[in-house]
């Protein structure tokens, strides 16, 4: 099914980025594998728990830990040839953000979520993964700055919920969901996109 396949490339590239961003903190193999993993399945555990599956797909099957966990050693060996790993971390960022709006919002669906929670659990997913890595490395989420991160996510899982209501197949939902956030995300980067803060704020209480 093209869920499942999509599900594995967002694990792949968010375990890619939580392993790049290990590396940049300088953290040894089990610290970079342990980053990566989390960002990879942590999505989608917190998905499964909304859901009420039990035990999580990816801590009762193998498949989805192992994807993860060749992804962040994969990286540890190779991260040489990325020339700037921090324009690596946001580019797998965007594409695993992009994969798990939509697979979430479609897997939402296909377990009987109305289409009000399909949007909500798939931008959950999307943004869980990033949110547990920035954590573990002590960054501020990317979800809180002020960076477009869970309105991408959220347009994109709406997206699916969308096509779904009008009857479009589910595969057409999902790759419209998909490219809508990504490309939304990417878009937001290269154009530095971002929502707006609060005005005439003392100096001392603007972060920059």
């Amino acid at each position: 099914m093209l869920v499942d396949v999509l599900g594995y490339v967002g694990i792949v590239a968010f375990a890619a980025s939580g392993a790049l961003i290990g590396v940049k903190k300088r953290l040894d193999l089990f610290g970079v594998c342990v980053v990566g993993i989390t960002t990879g399945i942590g999505g989608g555990i917190i998905r499964d728990l909304l859901l009420g599956i039990h035990p999580p797909v990816s801590l009762d099957q193998w498949p989805n830990l192992t994807v993860a966990f060749a992804s962040s050693l994969l990286v540890f060996v190779a991260h040489p040839v990325i020339d700037r790993v921090w324009r690596g971390v946001l580019l797998f960022d965007a594409f695993g953000m992009g994969l798990f709006a939509s697979t979430g919002a479609s897997i939402a669906l296909a377990n009987g979520g109305s289409s009000l929670s399909a949007c909500l659990i798939g931008a959950t997913t999307a943004v869980a993964g990033g949110v547990i890595r920035d954590v573990l490395v002590n960054e501020v989420p990317l979800l809180l700055r002020r960076d477009l991160y869970a309105v991408p996510a959220l347009i994109g899982s709406t997206a699916v919920a969308v096509a779904n209501g009008v009857g479009w197949a589910g595969n057409l939902g999902l790759i419209i969901g998909t490219v809508l956030a990504t490309g939304l995300r990417l878009l937001a980067l290269w154009r530095r996109w971002n929502l707006p803060i609060a005005s005439r704020l003392p100096a001392d209480d603007q972060v920059t």
